[in-house]
């Protein structure tokens, strides 16, 4: 076997690599001699298949079996003897006919390509200053939040029977729905609320309904939208035959102790302490996030080093791919549907290694603080990515766990969360007062 470092440029290295064909027909023949004591073959005793028989048989699938042992086997070899640490999988390209190897007529030749790690320092987190805003949460804040609980729980109350539906009522009907005069499946219902101004309902439905009263009956004349998901039902014409039963008034709860109660809670007090906490567990995930930001702003700023370039076209295909399918939803700025592609191709690379060269950097912080994730860890997270999937959870959790890739892109940001709390610990980190709504206010970039 020899395994010879053909080039060496930047962060890419390829190896030549040659297995004569007399070594590869030995090691075949170690094969088949370990795998015959447990042969069982149609006219032969249990372990008595003769080797060339075996290798009539089942040669061809055997040597392809080394030949991808060898070729791993060498590649990692190769790595190792050369001191490098490999920046994704060895890219191999065969030489010759790999039909005669595989008879056994001519040598296993093949280029290994593959980019490697690159050496750097990173930058001492204690050197580090970060800011990190925070925000007090107001009793203007808890009494917001209040009151948005109780409109939540809007009750309704009837009105007069003389009294008229207003915007905000709701009124209790029966309708049966028409297209050309014949009524159509899924188109009536009795005593169905409807709240006035929800739009709930198709187009022109609630709004026909102001001013109707208890006892009424009136036709709406509506048209279901065009992307209505019924195909049968979209852009056609139809007639809603109504009958009131009943116009009930909003009534917004008292914030009070009975109101509290209704929610399950002892107090309106309980109510209180519960919506602080909540506020204040927003505030300080939103605070972490700014200074996480800030903190890779800095780390972004202190590292220059060469870039592995497989690592950051396979992060730039999947930026790429994700604007792409924004683009086609419709859900892109419009300063990026003028750019030219060539443009807005640049502008997506230089994010995509500015995300290789922090991830590297923060791997490089983490192994040296020696940062570790647990198991339990990584169980939590497959855990709440398996009940996004109500119904399909199990299904989900074997995914991941025969799938390599998938569990190291769960694991991949517990990780990285786990480095930067750790540099938030021994960074100096400077706090300072900010509003509510500049907490929350989203950054620029």
């Amino acid at each position: 076997m020899e395994v010879t470092q053909t080039k060496a440029e930047g962060l890419s290295r390829t190896f030549a690599v040659t297995v004569s064909a007399g070594e590869l027909q030995a090691k075949l023949a170690e094969r088949i001699e370990e795998i015959r004591p447990t042969m069982r073959l149609k006219g032969f005793r249990p372990g008595k298949v003769p080797a060339a028989h075996v290798r009539k048989m089942y040669g061809r699938d055997l040597m392809g079996e080394l030949i991808d042992k060898l070729v791993n086997e060498t590649n990692q070899k190769a790595l190792e003897d050369s001191a490098l640490r490999p920046a994704g999988q060895p890219n191999v390209k065969m030489e010759g006919d790999i039909e005669k190897v595989v008879k056994g007529e001519a040598d296993l030749s093949y280029h290994m390509h593959v980019d490697v790690m690159p050496e750097f320092t990173p930058v001492e987190a204690a050197s580090l200053t970060i800011t990190r805003p925070v925000a007090e949460v107001s009793d203007a804040q808890i009494e917001e939040s209040l009151g948005r609980i109780a409109s939540q729980n809007t009750q309704y109350e009837p009105r007069d029977e003389a009294a008229t539906a207003v915007d905000g009522d709701a009124v209790v009907i029966d309708f049966v729905g028409k297209i050309d005069g014949e009524a159509f499946e899924g188109g009536s219902a009795e005593q169905q609320s409807v709240v006035l101004g929800a739009n709930r309902f198709i187009p022109g439905f609630e709004e026909q309904l102001l001013g109707v009263k208890a006892g009424e009956e009136k036709e709406l004349n509506v048209s279901f939208p065009e992307n209505y998901p019924s195909a049968n039902l979209a852009g056609k014409a139809a007639v809603f035959e109504v009958k009131v039963h009943e116009v009930r008034a909003p009534k917004t709860p008292d914030i009070d102790d009975e109101f509290a109660k209704g929610l399950g809670l002892e107090s309106l007090e309980q109510l209180r302490g519960l919506v602080r906490d909540q506020l204040a567990a927003e505030h300080a995930n939103a605070s972490r996030a700014k200074a996480k930001r800030d903190l890779l702003d800095k780390l972004d700023d202190a590292h220059s080093f060469d870039l592995p370039q497989g690592m950051v076209e396979q992060e730039f295909n999947q930026i790429w791919q994700q604007l792409q399918t924004e683009m086609d939803a419709g859900r892109v700025t419009a300063e990026d549907k003028e750019k030219p592609e060539d443009e807005l191709k640049a502008e997506y690379r230089k994010i995509a290694e500015r995300r290789v060269r922090l991830g590297l950097v923060l791997a490089e912080m983490g192994r040296i603080a020696d940062v570790r994730i647990t198991e339990q860890e990584v169980n939590q997270a497959l855990i709440r990515e398996a009940r996004q999937y109500p119904g399909q959870e199990r299904e989900v959790v074997q995914f991941f766990q025969r799938n390599p890739n998938a569990m190291a892109q769960l694991r991949a940001p517990i990780y990285e969360d786990k480095v930067v709390d750790h540099i938030l610990m021994v960074a100096t980190v400077e706090e300072t007062s900010v509003s509510r709504d500049d907490l929350f206010k989203e950054d620029d970039a």
